[in-house]
């Protein structure tokens, strides 16, 4: 299956259906304090299940070992579904990096996430 990617809304109690995902590959940073390089894979926004419409962002041909992030535009969905945020607000864009060490593995990375808190693990 590659590398799939799901996000459940646990203010609400349902997908996030329209929250904005970046897919970025990096490249770790080799010396201490320097941020890693990210390149721009692609940006999609979530269907009605909470998930990327096009199905996995790499199948098992396409997945290569080493390490990606994932950016999730919260701020930008709670505030289209109308919650009151603070400004600034808590949460804005989450950002998960996350290394992949065996391309011909399925690796789901979900977001539960909230104005106030998120965790993510990687799923099956």
């Amino acid at each position: 299956m590659g590398l799939s990617t799901h996000v459940l809304d646990t203010m609400h109690g349902c997908p996030a259906a329209g929250m904005r995902v970046s897919l970025y590959t990096t490249v770790p940073a080799t010396e201490p304090g320097q941020t890693p390089t990210a390149t721009l894979v692609k940006t999609f926004s979530l269907n009605a299940d909470g998930r990327n419409p096009d199905g996995p962002l790499y199948d098992n041909a396409s997945l290569r070992t080493g390490t990606y992030r994932l950016v999730f535009d919260v701020k930008g969905y709670f505030a289209a579904r109308g919650v009151a945020l603070p400004e600034p607000s808590f949460l804005d864009q989450v950002a998960l990096d996350f290394g992949v060490a065996d391309a011909s593995a399925h690796y789901h990375v979900p977001l539960l996430v909230s104005p106030w808190s998120y965790s993510t693990y990687r799923g099956s």
